[in-house]
């Protein structure tokens, strides 16, 4: 099942400012993400994007701005707070509970609710997009690798039944391969809870495969945005983000060489 994206965005970023003393990391940032949708931000190490996303989850105050979840203001407000009215956070560097078992850590994230049937229906869901967590339940979380830990931060965050996830650097670390199969599931997870995502990451092509609409962040600052499907088509994001320059240049210029050869 296919989750449709709405016109109605689900979060709105107007002018949002973040410093860290008297470094402006994010410099008048505007944004939105579309009920329904994957939505990515791309940029180099120091761009900013993770400021962007602890400014919305409330673990950064912004100095200037206005941030809208759901039609609610939640400029500043407490991560916990915005955590109820249902926005979830996943962190780079995973930041499980290491000496709590898998099963109590996806506990930790249904703490806000109160619903026991749902929160194990849950839990079913969650081991079956990640088989190795339910395998591994009783075992103390800080014993997983990095690649479970990974998956076992992405399911606490859906513990907590959210329309939005905010998913920074899944990819961090890990193998290929392993990367390979987050991705796959994290579309998955929109693709049938209809679950809005909003993503930070460096490893542009798997963003971008993945993602409906992006953004490009340069010094703290939205350069460019559209659908990824157009992104990808972009020479400046072949070049500066997906490793390639334009193949028809290549071949020209390979041929000039050899002609020269003869």
């Amino acid at each position: 099942m296919t989750s449709p994206v709405s016109d109605q965005p689900v979060l709105k970023l107007l002018n949002v400012e973040s410093t860290y003393g008297p470094i402006k990391a994010i410099r008048g940032v505007s944004l939105q993400v579309r009920r329904g949708e994957i939505a990515t931000v791309l940029g180099s190490n120091g761009a900013g994007k993770t400021t962007i996303l602890k400014t919305i989850s409330g673990i950064i105050d912004p100095r200037k701005g206005s941030i809208e979840f759901q039609g609610d203001n939640i400029t500043a407000r407490d991560p916990a707070w915005i955590v109820q009215r249902g926005l979830s956070h996943v962190p780079e560097g995973r930041e499980v509970f290491p000496l709590l078992s898998v099963r109590d850590n996806l506990l930790m994230g249904a703490y806000t609710r109160s619903d026991r049937d749902g929160i194990a229906r849950d839990m079913e869901r969650v081991f079956d997009y990640f088989p190795i967590l339910k395998e591994r339940s009783d075992q103390d979380a800080g014993l997983l690798s990095g690649g479970q830990q990974q998956m076992l931060s992405i399911s606490r965050a859906l513990m907590a039944n959210p329309d939005l996830i905010l998913l920074d650097e899944p990819s961090l670390g890990l193998s290929p391969k392993l990367t390979k199969e987050i991705f796959e599931i994290v579309v998955r997870i929109n693709r049938e809870r209809g679950t809005t995502i909003l993503l930070v990451e460096q490893n542009a092509n798997m963003a971008l495969n993945a993602s409906d609409y992006g953004y490009v962040l340069e010094n703290g600052r939205i350069v460019m945005e559209d659908t990824c499907a157009r992104l990808r088509e972009k020479e400046d994001i072949k070049e500066f983000y997906l490793g390639m320059k334009d193949a028809g240049v290549r071949g020209e210029r390979r041929w000039k060489k050899k002609k020269n050869w003869r």
